[in-house]
């Protein structure tokens, strides 16, 4: 532990020679360069896995290895989960979004490795998940932990996470831009413009990184066909069926966790959750890992290797059988991601949404081709599929025009990108206000916003702001006792509490002012006929939105404070709380 200190002091040191205002700059590069040798370092590994436990299946034919892969992957998750991480490593970008709204933007240290070994076992296995979520929740941790390491203040850790987040998106996709985005509309950081440039940094180191390591081409840039005007009410027409699929996911998915949480049982949960997988992905081998060697065949024109192990292969050239196929893929993929993660597995839906998106393109195309009105390149609605998926799952539609743009190469396809993107958002948001991410936050009132004042406040704690020196009377107190307990005050209000500790009501100082001073009530006169009712009372562990909403309810300027059990504790003062919240905005967003 000496040592450590020794060489944080000593870093500081360095640091602060380079001048305050480069340190962001200095880390930046820091947290760039390791979220995207963390990204190189997890697609390299799931990929290794993968091609050796399936590269010597025959194309042809189904196999049963599929039904027992998936289950030992999730079953070495785990086991690494329980036994040597001991946290919850699921849910990765919900966890980065939990930890800027509620822990300081602090992210425990092993989240640095632990989602990378997790998730390589589960994804490289054929769990039907994304390796995206870790990696974001890796590239966060680490800047998070390098802020913490350095003693920085909420914002600069802050920044330093979304910098890792950003690093982690473009080292995995090689998009530098789109990580900046995802960080801006996903995380949503309420950044400056000067403070754009630390995430513009590490993107970009965490890109070169992904460079030089694994070259530089793009994922899918010999895909794009020349794109024509005329495929524009197409084009919208895939935005609405993007939409309404995204709606599919989202609600799905949310249903699936709750009920797949209802088994308690670790053992029994792993063993129906692999089972019911394993058969799912023996039946539809497309259902195995991420999907994207799947994307990669249709956006190269070889479509049919969808059915590659797949026991359906003989039917793959009957048109019928094909586009069933495709609307199975789409119905059973939510299923087959939250059996893979409510069984124990690591993953997110960053991926599954991206190859769904493909798929949904590739099926509108496919329908569009075969009904003879109107001929569309399926390459290009697949690609565009996989931003209205993105756009309506994540509701982030600048993320998923800039990331697909940036994965094929160039912006041929801006324009129905745009359109597409576009669409699915307002289709879905017609029925759904909160994105797959954030849906959890928003329902449990720990999701932080762009809106500054509702970010500020969800910071502040009635147990942080109650004030108790407020001197208790009874109900049965004369006025005699009253004054004694007046002389003792430094407050007007004096909270009548009754039994069990609970607060009956309230006597204010200018109630008895007219009576205080005559002393021969003051044996004659009790507090239960001075008290007035108090309008409303604050719970200690209440949302300090709900508090607000009771002081504008009530018009009161102090409301008491109670416990779990309705025990009185203190009062609350509207002051109190406006001179935290100045206080607080300045701390989170400096004097911008």
């Amino acid at each position: 532990m000496r040592i450590i200190e020794e060489l944080r002091d000593f870093a500081n040191d360095k640091l602060r020679l380079l001048g305050q205002d480069r340190i962001p700059y200095i880390l930046a590069i820091f947290v760039g360069l390791c979220s995207g040798l963390a990204a190189v370092f997890l697609k390299f590994a799931i990929h290794l896995v993968k091609d050796g436990l399936t590269g010597w299946f025959n194309v042809a034919q189904g196999s049963f290895f599929y039904l027992a892969y998936p289950g030992i992957g999730i079953l070495i998750t785990v086991i690494f989960v329980k036994y040597f991480v001991k946290d919850n490593i699921g849910h990765g970008i919900t966890k980065v979004l939990y930890s800027i709204s509620r822990n300081n933007s602090l992210i425990k240290s092993h989240n640095m490795y632990s989602s990378i070994v997790a998730g390589t076992f589960t994804i490289g296995f054929g769990g039907s998940v994304g390796a995206e979520a870790p990696i974001v929740l890796t590239g966060s941790a680490i800047g998070s932990n390098i802020g913490r390491f350095f003693r920085l203040n909420y914002k600069q850790i802050t920044l330093l996470l979304g910098c890792g987040a950003a690093g982690a998106v473009s080292g995995i996709f090689k998009a530098p831009l789109a990580g900046i985005i995802f960080t801006l509309e996903i995380l949503m950081l309420d950044l400056s413009l000067s403070s754009i440039i630390p995430l513009m940094i590490s993107s970009v180191t965490a890109c070169g990184v992904s460079y030089l390591l694994i070259g530089s081409d793009v994922e899918f840039g010999n895909s794009l066909k020349t794109f024509a005007m005329g495929n524009i009410p197409y084009y919208i027409l895939l935005g609405i069926f993007c939409g309404f699929v995204s709606l599919y996911f989202t609600r799905a998915t949310l249903f699936l966790e709750k009920k797949i949480a209802l088994v308690k049982n670790t053992v029994y949960r792993w063993i129906t959750g692999s089972i019911s997988l394993g058969i799912l992905i023996y039946f539809i081998p497309a259902l195995y890992g991420e999907g994207y060697d799947i994307l990669t065949s249709i956006m190269t024109g070889n479509s049919s290797e969808i059915f590659e192990r797949s026991i359906f292969y003989s039917l793959q050239d009957k048109a019928w059988f094909f586009v069933l196929y495709l609307v199975s893929i789409i119905i059973f993929k939510v299923l087959a991601m939250s059996l893979t993660n409510g069984s124990g597995g690591v993953g997110g839906t960053f991926g599954p949404t991206l190859f769904l998106g493909g798929i949904a393109g590739f099926l509108v195309a496919r329908l569009i081709n075969i009904s003879g009105i109107y001929e569309v390149p399926e390459s290009n609605f697949a690609l565009v599929g996989m931003a209205g998926m993105m756009s309506g799952v994540m509701q982030a539609p600048l993320t998923a025009i800039f990331l697909i743009a940036e994965i094929t190469g160039g912006y041929t396809l801006l324009m129905p990108l745009m359109v597409v993107s576009v669409i699915s958002f307002i289709t879905i948001r017609r029925f759904e206000q909160y994105s797959i991410y954030t849906k959890r936050l928003a329902q449990s009132g720990d999701l932080l916003t762009h809106n500054k004042d509702k970010a500020a406040l969800l910071f502040l704690k009635v147990e942080d702001l109650v004030e108790t020196d407020f001197v208790k009377i009874f109900p049965d107190n004369t006025l005699g006792e009253m004054v004694k307990a007046v002389s003792l005050s430094k407050r007007n209000i004096f909270p009548v509490i009754g039994r069990k500790g609970h607060i009956e009501g309230v006597v204010f100082l200018d109630d008895i002012r007219d009576v205080m001073f005559e002393s021969k009530l003051y044996s004659t006169t009790v507090m239960k006929d001075k008290m007035k009712p108090v309008p409303d009372v604050i719970r200690i562990d209440e949302s300090m939105e709900n508090v607000i909403e009771k002081f504008e309810k009530t018009g009161a300027w102090n409301l008491p404070v109670v416990n779990e059990t309705g025990e009185y504790l203190g009062f609350l003062s509207k002051s109190k709380i406006f001179s935290a919240y100045r206080e607080l905005l300045k701390e989170l967003f400096g004097d911008e």
